[in-house]
């Protein structure tokens, strides 16, 4: 079983954040408070499955940010991925680059000006 079982990536602008996601990825996000939290969920699918799910949040003391962890998503294709990433304006750091039998991966600034990575094989 893999470790991570939950994210959160800290937003100011919860709907931007939202349609920027949704754009990238071609997934839906649901919104939900929790108290003084604001939250947009990323989809989860049969808890079997391996990978983690998370959510986007706005909440006091969540401040986006290139420091600190970065999240990997697993996309079919990065160059395409990250072209719909610059559409809605965010911006690419790292291009696609090997990471020899694991894979390829690029890494990007959200429109949050949190730091994000993509995965693929």
């Amino acid at each position: 079983m893999n470790p991570v079982v939950w994210f959160e990536i800290p937003v100011n602008d919860l709907d931007k954040a939202k349609a920027f996601y949704e754009h990238i990825l071609g997934l839906t996000l649901s919104p939900m408070d929790m108290g003084e939290a604001k939250m947009v969920f990323f989809p989860m699918s049969d808890q079997q499955q391996p990978g983690a799910t998370g959510a986007l949040m706005k909440s006091d003391g969540y401040a986006p940010s290139h420091n600190g962890t970065v999240i990997y998503f697993e996309v079919p294709d990065i160059e395409g991925t990250l072209k719909k990433v610059a559409e809605k304006g965010g911006k690419t750091l790292v291009p696609k680059m090997s990471i020899g039998q694991y894979g390829f991966i690029a890494h990007f600034e959200d429109t949050e000006g949190n730091r994000v990575a993509l995965h693929s094989m």
